[in-house]
């Protein structure tokens, strides 16, 4: 045994618990917000049972902590780190794997997205639209400062409320999020000029910046 082999057992217990695509999915929507059990099984569409056994992974790993609410365990990421660590991990690997860059294409579509910090720019801009295309519930738990909510489900109903001549730059949730990308092809095919916001609402924390919540 070599005299350092303890410290990479250490080391290879965070890789461990990153070497599931379903705790990575976990990981994923944890970093949207809090989620109790039950919630992240439903968004994650991964059996009850067999999430709870995966989070119990991520607490040994020290990357999601947890509380309970009477008979319900909420679980959220252990701090913004592990946000941060996500974040780096998740474009080191799109760097490297051209396998993973051609999965995202094939997921979320190719068009040009906006970033978090083109955005920022653009809030006070009356030429852009911010459209939150998350459900309410998620709007109200927080969003980016002047966006508008419009669901996805309902936005081909309330295209007549958008103003037209502004650019719509539309968002979800995490960076695989595809209701935004949906958003914007309705959008186009309605005429309207729209782009996605890079990263979703995950990559506007990430980036430093803050939600406002009803």
């Amino acid at each position: 045994m070599f005299p350092e082999e303890p410290v990479y057992e250490q080391l290879a217990r965070v890789g461990k618990a990153l070497a599931s695509p379903v705790r990575l999915r976990l990981l994923d929507v944890l970093d949207q917000g809090e989620r109790t059990v039950e919630e992240l099984a439903r968004e994650a569409g991964v059996p009850l049972k067999n999430t709870s056994a995966q989070l119990q992974q991520l607490r040994a790993a020290q990357l999601v902590t947890a509380r309970k609410e009477g008979t319900r365990v909420h679980y959220r990421l252990a701090d913004e780190r592990v946000s941060r660590f996500l974040g780096a991990f998740q474009g080191f690997a799109q760097e490297r794997l051209a396998d993973l860059r051609d999965a995202m294409t094939e997921l979320l579509g190719s068009y040009e997205g906006v970033s978090a910090d083109e955005l920022a720019t653009r809030l006070s801009d009356p030429a852009t639209l911010v459209l939150d295309v998350r459900s309410p519930d998620a709007f109200a738990a927080g969003h980016v400062p002047g966006a508008v909510s419009v669901p996805l489900r309902e936005l081909e109903d309330r295209l007549g409320e958008l103003p037209g001549g502004r650019e719509i730059i539309a968002y979800c949730g995490g960076p695989y999020c595809v209701v935004s990308p949906r958003a914007v092809e309705l959008l186009r095919e309605h005429g309207f000029r729209a782009r996605p916001l890079e990263g979703g609402l995950t990559a506007w924390r990430r980036s430093g910046r803050g939600i406002r919540g009803l």
